[in-house]
């Protein structure tokens, strides 16, 4: 049973679930509701884009095969620098599926066949990581490093006053980075501020957002400032200002 409610005390985070799979789509809502979720699903491509244009949800659950329109071609659809954070559900081991869904704005994934228990702490820890990113409501953070300016407050980026567009976890990864210019953070260290959840095995994420920011800011290798990988330790956003 799908619930179209919200708590009256608190509002209770609205889910949109995409997933052809009925069943299984029937057996999450359940799950999700009894972790006080307000849990709402469709089956298709087109159906979660009317859905998302017409009401406001605080997350969207997304499979990439769907029938017509896939997980893919809503996230196009979308855009990059859609608000609303979105939760891919992948094949195992397909890893371009999972690189493609981060590059087309995704903020996680999680890879099927998974644990209920495991979608629900990704789910919070999505939730909470967008909650402490919301606006201020008086004065905001300008942090800069060279050409790069970050204002945490509005989430906007810039490159030599150049805006740029950057996905919620793209902006996460840069802004750690940029509070400690000239250290080499670890991806694990990475992974655990920026994306709310320890490093796996296998687990290419922060590799695949450090390319998109690479690419978004046009920072090419030898040049200052560099997205620098340390191999065997991490990333550090090299800068120097002589």
């Amino acid at each position: 049973m799908i619930s179209d409610g919200e708590n009256t005390a608190a509002r209770e985070a609205q889910v949109l679930l995409v997933d052809d799979d009925r069943e299984l789509c029937q057996m999450l809502c359940e799950y999700l509701q009894a972790e006080h979720f307000v849990v709402h699903s469709v089956h298709d491509g087109a159906a979660a884009l009317q859905r998302i244009r017409s009401e406001r949800f605080d997350i969207i659950i997304l499979d990439v095969m769907l029938p017509g329109a896939s997980g893919f071609d809503v996230l196009r659809d979308l855009g990059a620098d859609f608000g609303t954070p979105v939760l891919m559900l992948t094949a195992r081991g397909d890893d371009i599926d999972r690189i493609i869904g981060l590059e087309l704005g995704a903020d996680d994934y999680l890879a099927k066949p998974f644990n209920p228990r495991e979608l629900v702490a990704r789910i919070r820890a999505i939730l909470r990581r967008s909650n402490n990113r919301a606006p201020r409501a008086a004065g905001s953070e300008i942090i800069q490093v060279g050409p790069i300016r970050l204002n945490t407050a509005t989430l906007q980026a810039s490159m030599d006053s150049r805006p740029i567009s950057l996905t919620g976890a793209e902006f996460r990864v840069l802004e750690i980075l940029m509070r400690a210019p000239g250290q080499v953070l670890s991806r694990e260290h990475l992974t655990e501020s920026a994306l709310g959840r320890r490093l796996v095995p296998y687990d290419r994420s922060i590799d695949t957002h450090i390319s998109n920011l690479r690419r978004k800011l046009q920072l090419e290798a030898g040049k200052i400032p560099e997205l620098k990988n340390v191999r065997g330790a991490g990333y550090v956003l090299a800068w120097t200002t002589g």
